[in-house]
C-alpha cells in the first residue's frame, strides 16, 4: 500500500487501474484515498473503530466534492473520536439529529406549524398570516424558538407600537397566543412563555378603538374612485359601502349564498365572526351591482382574479389605487383612513337616519346578547332591509350629481 503527502495535484495525477488500490497519506496516520476501476477517488481512514478487534476502512467523502484540507480534518476529528471510545458514525448522527431538531424548533418553523395547525381556517386567518409574517418571522426566524426572551418581545412590540399602537396590539397578541399554542403542543421544548405577565395596557397603551368616518364628500370620491378601478375591487368597494358587511364577508362571497329573486345574501357560519348565519338583505343598488358581475365556470366566487377558483387578495395594493383616486377627486389627500372604517360609517349614517340601534346593529352583524339573544328570536330581516334601503338612498343622493338645473338654480340663488 504505496504511502505520500496527499496534495491536489497528487489526487489528480492518480490513475484508474484494473484493480481498485489505495494511496496512503504521511500526514495523517490511517488517512489515505482510495481509487476504483473507475477513477473514483474516495477519502478512507483506516482504523481500530469502537465495537471491532481489528482495523477497518471507512469512507470519509470522495474527492473533489470535499476537498482535501476538509477530508484530513475530519480523519484527524475521527481519530479523536476514536480515542475516545466514540464510533464517529454515532456522533455524526446524533449531531445530525440535533441539527434538525434545531431546525424544526426555530420560531420561523414553529410559527409556520402554527398557521398551519392553529390559525388555518379561522376568520381572520390571511390578516394574521401576513402581520406574522411580516411583523414576526421576518425578525425572528432563523432564532430557535427557546431563545426568545420577554426582552426581545418588549423590544419588538415597543419598535411597532412607536409608528401603529393598533398594529403593537396585534402582535403581542399573535405572540401571546403562537407561545401558549407551542408550549400546549409540547413538542419545541417550551415550558414557559416569554408574554407571561406582560400587560398589553402597560406596554403599550389602552388599545384605542377607531373613530374615523367618511364624510359625504369623501364618500362621493370612493364612488367615483370605483368607477375607474373596476373588477374586482369597484364593485367589491360598493358593496361595502351599501351593505357595511366585513371585507372578508364580502371578498369571500360565492354564487351559492346569493338569492337574487329574494334579494337575501346568506353568509355562512364558517365565514361569519359569531358562527352563525348572517343574513343580508340586498336593496336594488346591491342587486345591481351584484347582476353585473362575471360569472365563472372554474368557480363560484364573486370577486376572483383566477376566474372563480379562489376569491380576490391583494386589498393593500387596491386601496393605494382607491386612496390616490380619492386624493385627485378631492384636491388633497383627505385623513388617513382603512377599509374598516366605511362599516363604522355605514353604522354611524343608519343612526342618522333613525334607524333603531338594535337594528343598525344587526345590518353590520353584531348579534344581540344575553336574554334578548336567548328569548328573542326573530331575524328581523323586514327591519334590516328598510334600514339598508334607506342607506341606499341616502348613499344615492350623496354620490349622484344633482342635475344640471338644480345646479343652476343653486347658483342664481
Amino acid at each position: 500500500m504505496p504511502r505520500k503527502r496527499l496534495t491536489d495535484r497528487s489526487l489528480k495525477a492518480l490513475k484508474p487501474t484494473k484493480k481498485r488500490y489505495d494511496v496512503m497519506d504521511t500526514d495523517v496516520p490511517g488517512f489515505g484515498v482510495r481509487v476504483t476501476e473507475r477513477g473514483q477517488r474516495t477519502f478512507i481512514l483506516i482504523a481500530r473503530y469502537p465495537g471491532s478487534s481489528n482495523p477497518t476502512r471507512r469512507a470519509i467523502g470522495e474527492y473533489p466534492a470535499l476537498s482535501l484540507e476538509k477530508a484530513r480534518e475530519r480523519a484527524r476529528h475521527w481519530r479523536d473520536l476514536v480515542r475516545q471510545g466514540i464510533d464517529p458514525k454515532t456522533e455524526e448522527d446524533r449531531l445530525r439529529r440535533l441539527e434538525l431538531r434545531k431546525q424544526q424548533t426555530t420560531f420561523a418553523a414553529v410559527a409556520e406549524d402554527f398557521l398551519e395547525r392553529h390559525v388555518k381556517g379561522q376568520r381572520k386567518e390571511r390578516d394574521t398570516e401576513r402581520e406574522i409574517r411580516k411583523e414576526l418571522i421576518a425578525h425572528w426566524g432563523e432564532r430557535p424558538i427557546a431563545s426568545i426572551t420577554r426582552e426581545d418581545v418588549v423590544a419588538l412590540v415597543d419598535a411597532i407600537a412607536r409608528r401603529a399602537p393598533y398594529l403593537a396590539h396585534n402582535v403581542l397578541a399573535h405572540v401571546r397566543s403562537l407561545f401558549n399554542w407551542a408550549i400546549n403542543r409540547g413538542t419545541y421544548g417550551l415550558e414557559t412563555s416569554p408574554c407571561d405577565r406582560l400587560k398589553p395596557s402597560a406596554l403599550i397603551g389602552p388599545k384605542q378603538a377607531r373613530q374615523r368616518i367618511l364624510n359625504d364628500d369623501e364618500l362621493r370620491a370612493v364612488w367615483h374612485a370605483t368607477e375607474i378601478i373596476g373588477y374586482p375591487f369597484g364593485p367589491l368597494y360598493r358593496l361595502l359601502l351599501l351593505t357595511g358587511a366585513r371585507k372578508t364577508e364580502v371578498a369571500g362571497g360565492q354564487w351559492r349564498e346569493l338569492d337574487l329573486h329574494k334579494k337575501l345574501w346568506m353568509v355562512p357560519p364558517e365565514r361569519f365572526k359569531s358562527n352563525a348565519t348572517h343574513l343580508v338583505p340586498l336593496s336594488d343598488q346591491a342587486v345591481a351591482v351584484l347582476r353585473e358581475l362575471p360569472r365563472f365556470t372554474k368557480g363560484d366566487h364573486l370577486f376572483s382574479t383566477t376566474f372563480g377558483e379562489k376569491h380576490v387578495t391583494g386589498f393593500s395594493r387596491a386601496k393605494v389605487e382607491v386612496d390616490k383616486l380619492v386624493s385627485k377627486r378631492l384636491g388633497a389627500s383627505p385623513p388617513p383612513w382603512v377599509i374598516h372604517d366605511i362599516r363604522r360609517t355605514v353604522r354611524t349614517r343608519l343612526a342618522s337616519l333613525r334607524v333603531p340601534d338594535m337594528v343598525a346593529e344587526m345590518v353590520i352583524g353584531h348579534g344581540r346578547k344575553g336574554l334578548q339573544r336567548v328569548y328573542d328570536q326573530h331575524r328581523y330581516v323586514d327591519e334590516m332591509r328598510e334600514a339598508l334601503e334607506l342607506w341606499a338612498a341616502r348613499l344615492r343622493d350623496i354620490v349622484t350629481p344633482p342635475p344640471e338645473n338644480v345646479v343652476r338654480m343653486r347658483e342664481r340663488v
